[in-house]
């Protein structure tokens, strides 16, 4: 998947919105952080994903060409995909469910560092007009499953790419 975060999305190409595998959303939190992403999604294989680790094949190798438009274009300036760093790995355990006694599906995510260390976030999706509503009603479901909504929140790409670059940083393995 290529993302872009934060992202206006009046400045993603309206062909490349219609397409299947775009995805524009508006991320709410507990406290009115909001922001808003854009990704394309793709498929590859995990031996590929190895391989391009490994240095065997180019990261742009794992990309159809729309992906690749989309990061040449919202890319900061000089940051090629031959220029990034390899960060992780994180263990992701990943559950969609349909509660019944909740009209939404739930996703839930554990991420867990190579620390021990771990984010766990559950979400669901509505549309932009039912965001209020469905927000809240999500809090109150969350809340009588006994997860505590009020810690602090913070986004999990944002924690891992802090986790990498703090490791990095002193000198330690980032794998």
């Amino acid at each position: 998947m290529i993302k872009r975060r934060p992202v206006d999305p009046a400045t993603i190409d309206p062909q490349l919105r219609r397409s299947d595998s775009c995805k524009v959303e508006l991320d709410a939190m507990p406290g009115g952080a909001c922001v808003c992403s854009a990704s394309l999604k793709g498929n590859c294989s995990s031996q590929e994903v190895l391989d391009a680790a490994s240095g065997a094949i180019p990261l742009r190798s794992l990309f159809p060409k729309e992906q690749l438009r989309f990061y040449d274009a919202h890319a900061p300036k000089g940051v090629t995909m031959d220029k990034l760093l390899e960060f992780g790995p994180i263990l992701l355990l990943r559950a969609k469910h349909q509660p019944k006694d909740f009209p939404r599906r739930i996703v839930v995510e554990l991420w867990i560092y190579p620390d021990g260390s771990h984010i766990l976030e559950v979400s669901t999706k509505c549309l932009p007009e039912e965001g209020f509503q469905a927000g809240a009603e999500f809090r109150t479901y969350i809340a009588s499953c006994g997860i505590e909504v009020g810690t602090v929140q913070e986004a999990k790409t944002k924690a891992a790419l802090q986790y990498f670059k703090a490791r990095l940083d002193a000198g330690l393995p980032i794998d």
